[in-house]
C-alpha cells in the first residue's frame, strides 16, 4: 500500500494560506481540537457499531481501483479501511484531520497502515488542484467554521465529476435527540439550505437522504 508515508509529490503542495483566509480561525481550531482530543481516547467505544455504516456511505462514492481519495475530518480513521478497499492497493487514500489525537488514535488502531494520515485543516489543504477522485467526509460539515468556503476548498482539490459524500451514521433528527436538542430551520444539513450552499462551493447535490439509520448528502464536482 506504501502511502502511509506521506510521499505523494505528484499530486501535493504547502498548505495553502492565502493571507489567513483559508485557515480556520485561531478560536475556532482550538475549539474543535480542544472538543475532540477530549474524547479521541473513547471515540471508538463509544460508537462500537458503525463500521458497516462507514462502509456503506463510502460505497456511495463509487470509487473505482486506482481512484485517489480524501477522508475529510477523518477523526479516528473508522472510514479508512473501506476506502481503502474501494480504491485498491493501486490507489490513495489521504486522510487528514485537525486534532493531533484523533490521529494518534487511528495509528494505534493501525489505521495507517490504509492510508496518509495528514495534519491539516480541510479548509486549506497541501492538495493540488484537480489531484482527487473523491471526498468523504463524516459528520464535518457542523465543524466548518465558514462552510461556503471551505466546501469550496474540497471542490478544488477534485476533478470535476469527482464526488463528495457528506455522512453521518445517524440521521438529523436521531442525532438531535442523542444531543438533547431539536432540528431548527437554519440546520446546514437540510435540503433546503444545503443545495444551495453546495451550489456556489462547485458541486451539484445528485442525492440526499435523511433518515434515521444514516445521513448522506452525495454531490458532484461542477466544472
Amino acid at each position: 500500500m506504501g502511502d502511509h508515508v506521506v510521499t505523494m509529490s505528484e499530486f501535493s503542495e504547502s498548505p495553502r494560506s492565502d493571507g489567513g483566509a483559508r485557515g480556520r480561525s485561531g478560536r475556532r481550531a482550538h475549539d474543535v481540537r480542544e472538543f475532540f482530543g477530549q474524547r479521541a481516547l473513547t471515540w471508538d467505544t463509544r460508537f462500537p457499531d458503525d463500521g458497516p455504516a462507514f462502509a456503506a456511505g463510502v460505497a456511495e462514492l463509487g470509487l473505482r481501483a486506482g481512484d485517489r481519495v480524501l477522508d475529510a475530518g477523518c477523526g479516528t480513521g473508522r472510514a479508512l479501511p473501506a476506502l481503502r478497499a474501494a480504491v485498491g492497493p493501486s490507489g490513495t487514500v489521504l486522510a487528514a484531520d485537525l486534532t493531533p489525537e484523533m490521529l494518534e488514535a487511528a495509528v494505534r488502531a493501525g489505521r495507517d497502515a490504509e492510508g496518509a494520515l495528514l495534519r491539516a485543516d480541510v479548509a486549506a489543504l497541501p492538495v493540488r488542484d484537480g489531484a482527487l477522485d473523491g471526498v468523504f467526509a463524516a459528520g464535518l460539515i457542523s465543524h466548518l467554521a465558514d462552510p461556503a468556503r471551505d466546501l469550496a476548498e474540497l471542490a478544488r482539490v477534485v476533478r470535476p465529476g469527482g464526488r463528495l459524500a457528506l455522512f453521518h451514521p445517524i440521521g438529523r433528527a436521531a442525532l438531535a435527540a442523542r444531543k438533547g436538542h431539536e432540528l431548527t430551520p437554519d440546520d446546514l444539513r437540510a435540503e433546503p439550505n444545503l443545495r444551495p450552499l453546495l451550489a456556489g462551493s462547485g458541486w451539484e447535490l445528485v442525492r440526499y437522504a435523511d433518515e434515521d439509520a444514516r445521513f448522506l448528502a452525495l454531490a458532484v464536482r461542477q466544472g
